[in-house]
């Protein structure tokens, strides 16, 4: 059976059960785990599903994937990004990192980092980064919340405002076509304007599935960072944009048949 047969009936069984499996859909339609990876990548590129460890769901602009749905989506992605964007991190400054899992991923490549003082708004960024006795952490406090250990609201945005960042390294939901950064939690995103307006220069790390994906509350606008570490090349017309904008792209490829 073609690509062209299974797409619409993969769509169909998402939409009748909410998520599907590589494994269910292989069996189903009689061909590999391999060939139905591929299916789902190419239905995630196309904005049609959302992946997710082990398979897919529909994709939402009003929700966000679980945390730890999160945490295993397009994790080799991830790594190289998150280790790309720590080797343009020098030792000797003040650091942000924000909430999320390319983020928190970049926090493990700073264990040999030294001299830093790293403020998160992340409890899993600070204990990541409890393991390096040369960096001083500050945590911004404010509401905990719960789904991922992350610190939102106005008691955040209050504390970032205390402070000048060399450098922040932030995370998004989702990225536009007109290049506008996007989130779904208001309290978030009042953090991120924060975090940006306080920080010197600001790094945007983001998986290529940011692209596809939409989310109701704008943070800003890629005109508003200074370097962006993603794993797919843009779309011409947001490449000529950030071209314009003179924003650095380092584009960290990675191609896999991973779940």
């Amino acid at each position: 059976m073609s690509q062209s047969f299974r797409w619409p009936e993969i769509l169909d069984i998402a939409r009748r059960e909410g998520k599907v499996s590589v494994e269910g859909l292989a069996a189903h339609f009689g061909v590999t785990t391999q060939t139905i990876r591929r299916d789902l990548s190419d239905l995630a590129d196309a904005g049609k599903l959302e992946r997710v460890h082990g398979g897919a769901i529909l994709p939402s602009s009003v929700s966000n994937i679980g945390y730890e749905m999160r945490r295993g989506l397009y994790a080799e992605e991830k790594a190289r990004i998150a280790a790309a964007c720590a080797a343009q991190i020098p030792d000797d400054i003040s650091l942000f990192l924000n909430i999320g899992t390319t983020t928190e991923t970049v926090a493990q490549n700073l264990l040999h980092h030294k001299n830093l003082l790293v403020v998160t708004n992340n409890i899993n960024v600070a204990t990541i980064l409890a393991a390096n006795p040369n960096c001083e952490i500050i945590l911004a406090g404010g509401q905990l919340r719960r789904a991922d250990g992350g610190l939102i609201g106005k008691l955040t945005s209050d504390a970032v405002a205390q402070f000048k960042f060399d450098l922040a390294v932030i995370g998004c939901s989702a990225i536009d076509a007109e290049g506008d950064m996007l989130d779904f939690d208001i309290q978030e995103v009042g953090v991120s304007q924060t975090i940006i307006s306080q920080s010197r220069r600001v790094f945007l790390v983001a998986d290529h599935s940011k692209f596809t994906r939409s989310a109701p509350a704008k943070i800003a606008a890629l005109s508003q960072i200074d370097a962006l570490f993603t794993d797919h090349p843009l779309d011409a017309p947001l490449a000529a944009r950030c071209h314009d904008w003179g924003l650095a792209t380092h584009i960290i490829p990675y191609s896999s048949t991973g779940a």
